[in-house]
């Protein structure tokens, strides 16, 4: 079977060669949709990020996308939004990209992202303020650091908000910046949750929009948007961080939602309502057709599926073999590690016998569409990788023609250059002539 795979996906696929031009016909089946959502079978791969980006950057010139969503905490990428569109002090765009310092930091903190973030500055400089491109986090992790900007916020505008603000958030006090802590006490007992109060506090940002949002010059026109979105973010982690501790599917789909809800609320802002997403395949492959769904879990390409099936688009990467930056295990340095060739039963597996280096595969066409629809073996490699225990860490069983609308196979790749290379991912450099040197 994996033959008769192979020689189909060999007919249909479109080798690449690493042009721009490459994504002419991945455009056009784009159409005129306005999400497009690009994932990555690994958060530390070089490749993926530097197409991934290619592909937005034809996507912002040629169809108007003003907005790219990344799989990155909102606060974070506010201050990236800021420099792009000119409106902070940062000098540079390794600066801008400054405050990524929670783990997996690589993540956006490397060269891939600093090259695109340059680009963005500069394309918005050329452009007026209306149609210039914006940089949005989807995550919910920084629960500390949007109570502070809540908090700065009205300060600013309104004092007696900041006082009563001040006054509810404080039952996280006890916990210092240990969110997780906080989660483990409230869903324990021990300590009374946070809810009602972060509630309230969003309750009456939203009151009070518009006095909030038109305070005589003292804060930028969409100052008050990204206030809001910091307030509901502090109500939705707080509801994560308590899930946390009652099971993997509550979370995941809080996080998922989250993502979602974040999405559809930007979509009312960004001017053309077109926004580029990046994220990990396991965020942006419909999970209904994956092993996700029979465990309960949902996740954001299904939710935006859901809500707007004509309009969004979703984008695939795989690689059957290689390098990648990844940790041993949570909040362990970056390492570069050797990616080993994908297991047999695998789509990777297929990929690779159709001795094409790089394609690209529409998956709405018929007869792919057909033989894809069977439950194959796909690889995941998030923040961490474990190779010793690779199919049980790193693999799930997926309808890849249900999952996503087209793919990106890419069958050797590099591992991203993080901005801060200590001396383990160094060590893990692999000679020049991998894969071929014994």
């Amino acid at each position: 079977m994996s033959a008769t795979l192979s020689g189909a996906v060999n007919r249909f696929a479109i080798p690449l060669t690493f042009d721009a031009s490459d994504y002419d016909p991945l455009l056009k089946w784009i159409g005129n949709r306005g999400l497009v959502l690009i994932g990555e079978a690994s958060h530390g791969t070089h490749d993926f990020y530097r197409e991934r980006a290619l592909i937005t950057q034809r996507l912002i010139e040629e169809k108007g996308f003003r907005g790219v969503a990344i799989e990155g905490d909102w606060p974070d990428a506010a201050r990236v939004h800021r420099f792009i569109q000119g409106k902070s002090r940062d000098p540079d765009a390794r600066d801008a990209l400054g405050d990524f310092l929670r783990f997996p930091a690589w993540m956006w903190r490397n060269l891939d992202v600093l090259a695109f973030i340059d680009w963005l500055h500069t394309l918005n400089q050329a452009r007026a303020a209306i149609e210039q491109v914006g940089f949005y986090g989807l995550d919910l992790y920084s629960l500390h650091a949007s109570i502070q900007k809540v908090l700065e916020y009205l300060d600013k505008i309104d004092p007696e908000g900041a006082t009563r603000a001040r006054a509810r958030y404080a039952c996280f006090d006890h916990f210092g910046n240990e969110a997780q802590a906080y989660g483990y006490a409230a869903s324990l007992g021990l300590t009374e949750d946070c809810e009602k109060a972060i509630v309230a506090q969003l309750v009456e940002m939203r009151g009070r929009s518009v006095d909030l949002a038109s305070r005589d010059g003292r804060v930028a026109p969409d100052d008050y948007l990204f206030a809001e979105q910091n307030a509901r973010l502090v109500q939705n982690a707080e509801r994560y961080y308590r899930a946390m501790f009652g099971g993997r599917t509550d979370s995941w789909n809080l996080r998922d939602g989250h993502m979602a809800e974040t999405l559809t609320w930007l979509r009312q802002h960004v001017p053309g309502n077109k926004i580029v997403v990046w994220a990990h395949n396991s965020h942006l492959g419909d999970a209904r057709a994956t092993e996700m769904s029979s465990h309960g879990e949902h996740n954001l390409g299904q939710l935006m599926r859901e809500h707007s099936p004509e309009d969004v688009f979703l984008i695939g990467f795989t690689t059957y073999a290689g390098e990648v930056t990844a940790a041993s295990q949570w909040e362990a340095p970056a390492e570069r590690k050797i990616v080993r060739p994908a297991l047999k039963g695998s789509w990777e597996k297929v990929f690779h016998e159709t001795q094409i280096p790089a394609f690209l595969l529409s998956l709405h066409e018929a007869t792919i569409s057909q033989l894809l629809n069977e439950p194959l073996l796909e690889r995941a490699i998030g923040v961490i990788y474990r190779p010793e225990t690779e199919l049980g860490s790193h693999y799930f069983h997926s309808q890849l023609s249900k999952q996503f609308d087209a793919l990106v196979h890419l069958d050797r790749t590099r591992a991203l250059i993080p901005f801060e290379r200590t001396s383990v991912w160094v060590a893990g450099e692999v000679p020049e002539t991998y894969p071929f040197a014994v």
